[in-house]
C-alpha cells in the first residue's frame, strides 16, 4: 500500500513514517530541502521535492496513494511575524486537501492540535468542547482555522482530524521538548504551576494510524494519555532521576510581570524573547484535555504517565543531553 505524508521529517512525521514503512507500506514524503529528502531516504521513504505551496508537487506525490497523511505545519511561541505560521499552517492546509482531491485519495488524516479545541480556564477539553471565543496564541488561531480548512474544503475526501496533547518521549527535545530537558539540566529554576496533557510519541503515532483506518470522515480524535499538574510533574521527573529538582514555583501576578519584561528585554537585544505575553498566557491559563473516545471508537491505548517521562529521559541521556 503506498501512502503520501507531508512533515516526515518532524518530531510526529518521522515516527509516523518510520511505522508505515515498518508496517510494509511504500511512503513518499514531501522534502522541502536536500536534507530532508536525504533523510526520507535514510529511513526508507520515496521524497517528492517541493513544499505546501507547490501544489503541483502536492499532487504528483498524492497520485495512486491509498491515503495522505498531513502533519506539516508551523508551531511558534511569540513569533515576531506569525504570517509565516498562518501560510504554514492555514494555507498549506487549503493546498493539501485540494491537491488530495484533485488526486483523487480517498482518505486524509490531518494532524490538527488539541488547542484548537479552545476550552475554558479549568475546563478539560475534548471533541464536542464549546470553544472560549478567542485563542490564546497565533499558533492556536492558526491551527483552528487550518482544521476548519480541512474539513470544509473536504471535497471526496474522506478528511480525519487527529488532536494531539503536548507529544513527548524519544526524539522530542524542541519545544516543550525542550522545557522538560531545561528542567532536568538546573536551566529553568522557575516555572508557575499548571495544568498539562501529554501523549508519547508512539501514542500519537499509533492514534494517527487507528483514525486512518478506523476514524470517522468529519470527526476530530483528542490524543492524550495523561494531565497533571506542573508541580506533579516535576516530582515524577525528579523520581525517575533519582534526585530533587532545584525548581521554584511562582505566583501567576509575578509571571506576567515577568512575561511582559521579558518581551521588552528582547526587543532591545533583537533577539527572541525567553519568555513573551503570549507564552506566560497559555502557561496560566493551562491545560487539560480528554483523550478518551480515542479509546472507545478506535481503540487507542495509552501508556502511563511514568513510563512516558522514563523513555524521554532515557533518550536525553542516551543523546548526551542531560548534564
Amino acid at each position: 500500500m503506498t501512502v503520501f505524508v507531508t512533515g516526515g521529517t518532524g518530531t510526529v512525521g518521522r515516527s509516523l513514517v518510520a511505522r508505515l514503512i515498518a508496517e510494509g507500506n511504500n511512503v513518499r514524503a514531501l522534502a522541502r530541502s536536500a536534507g530532508a529528502a536525504a533523510s526520507l531516504r535514510e529511513q526508507g521513504a520515496e521524497p517528492v521535492e517541493g513544499d505546501l505551496s507547490d501544489v503541483r508537487a502536492l499532487v504528483t506525490g498524492m497520485r495512486n496513494v491509498e491515503a495522505v497523511f498531513h502533519v506539516a505545519g508551523m508551531n511558534e511561541m511569540c513569533p515576531a511575524d506569525p504570517s509565516p505560521m498562518y501560510r504554514a499552517n492555514v494555507d498549506g492546509t487549503r493546498n493539501t486537501v485540494r491537491a488530495a482531491n484533485s488526486a483523487e485519495v480517498r482518505r486524509l488524516v490531518y494532524t490538527s492540535s488539541a488547542v484548537v479545541l479552545g476550552e475554558r480556564k479549568g475546563e478539560i477539553g475534548h471533541e464536542r468542547t464549546e470553544h472560549r471565543g478567542y485563542a490564546l496564541s497565533h499558533y492556536e488561531r492558526s491551527k483552528s482555522l487550518a482544521e476548519e480548512v480541512a474539513f470544509t474544503e473536504a471535497g471526496a475526501v474522506e478528511v480525519v482530524a487527529v488532536n494531539p496533547s503536548s507529544v513527548q518521549g524519544p526524539g522530542r527535545a524542541t519545544g516543550t521538548g525542550k522545557l522538560i530537558l531545561d528542567v532536568l539540566n538546573g536551566r529553568l529554576p522557575v516555572m508557575v504551576d499548571t495544568n498539562v496533557s501529554i501523549v508519547d510519541i508512539e501514542d500519537c503515532t499509533e492514534g494517527h494510524l487507528l483514525a486512518w483506518r478506523h476514524g470517522s470522515a468529519g470527526e476530530r480524535y483528542v490524543v492524550s494519555g495523561f494531565s497533571m499538574s506542573a508541580r506533579d510533574a516535576v516530582d515524577l521527573l525528579a523520581r525517575v532521576i533519582g534526585h530533587d529538582l532545584s525548581v521554584r514555583f511562582i505566583p501567576a501576578w509575578l509571571a506576567s510581570v515577568g512575561g511582559g519584561a521579558g518581551a521588552v528585554f528582547a526587543k532591545l537585544r533583537r533577539t527572541g524573547p525567553l519568555f513573551c505575553g503570549e507564552m506566560v498566557r497559555v502557561l496560566l491559563h493551562g491545560h487539560t484535555y480528554d483523550g478518551s473516545r480515542a479509546t472507545r471508537d478506535l481503540g487507542l491505548e495509552y501508556r502511563t504517565a511514568e513510563d512516558t517521562i522514563r523513555r524521554t529521559v532515557s533518550w536525553f541521556a542516551s543523546e548526551g543531553l542531560l548534564r
